[in-house]
């Protein structure tokens, strides 16, 4: 992404660039929790039914590690997001000043 310059170019960096690709990586990133989550709850419950079953319990214990990284990554993604946006309105705030909602 090109640093924007100017109040169109602020605007549409920050509308059709900044915001869209902060929204489509969260939405993607909570898309795979939800996922991995359901993985972890049917594991959980076949677990419960087969304690005995190592390879069971492995494969539980790799999906729970995966969730937390994961859920990590989301909180990597909310730093991302802030920084980016100091950094834009550094740069831009004499040209455009983005809606409240970021």
């Amino acid at each position: 992404m090109a640093a924007p310059s100017g109040s169109v170019n602020c605007e549409e960096f920050a509308e059709f660039q900044l915001m869209a690709a902060h929204a489509s990586r969260d939405r993607v990133i909570k898309n795979c929790i939800a996922q991995t989550s359901a993985v972890v709850k049917n594991l959980r419950e076949e677990r419960e039914k087969n304690l005995d079953d190592l390879t069971l319990l492995k494969q539980l214990r790799k999906e729970q590690t995966k969730l937390k990284w994961m859920q990590s990554e989301l909180n990597v993604e909310e730093v991302v997001n802030d920084r980016s946006w100091k950094v834009f309105n550094e740069r831009c705030r004499i040209h455009f000043k983005p809606p409240k909602n970021e």
